[in-house]
């Protein structure tokens, strides 16, 4: 996956792959292998080159704040596919949308329930393929008609798994 991610005001090209447990990251093209661990919601365990830190993350927005070591950080991140597609913008899709599995999966957790109200980019369901957790967004502000699948259940590539009016 590459991301370019702002913190602190510096841009930075940032590439991750994972090789089972660990994570490989590329930065501004160096290379850097890195555990991290989730201990709690928010919160992080991360080990490199031996080293130890733990990092809390909190949403601020459309941006992150990161703290670690008694430092705060404000984090900018943007997937080059996303940018993309929607051109830099952030339009909304129209009406009644029908929200796809981007991929086969297993759902983990739901996170809306019918009635809800959700703003475009909001997380509705989080998908693990391959080890790898994604969360899949909500493509239009507005309310959830109806949730379509369960927690523990098997989804297909392009099967609906929410409707949003």
């Amino acid at each position: 996956m590459k991301l370019q991610i702002e913190i602190a005001g510096q841009k930075r090209q940032v590439e991750l792959a994972r090789a089972n447990e660990r994570a490989i990251w590329t930065i501004d093209g160096q290379r850097l292998e890195a555990d991290a661990v989730a201990v709690s919601s928010g919160t992080y365990s991360i080990l490199i080159n031996g080293k130890s830190f733990e990092v809390r993350v909190e949403s601020l927005g459309a941006e992150l704040r990161a703290i670690t070591a008694g430092r705060d950080f404000r984090v900018a991140i943007r997937d080059e596919r996303e940018w993309r597609r929607n051109r830099g913008g952030s339009v909304e899709a129209e009406g009644r949308q029908q929200v796809l599995a981007p991929m086969p999966g297993k759902i983990v957790r739901v996170l809306v329930s019918a009635g809800d109200s959700v703003r475009a980019g909001q997380g509705l369901l989080v998908v693990e393929a391959m080890k790898m957790q994604n969360e899949i967004r909500a493509p239009k502000s507005g309310t959830i008609d109806r949730v379509r699948v369960v927690e523990g259940q098997t989804v297909n590539a392009g099967q609906v798994v929410v409707i949003i009016s």
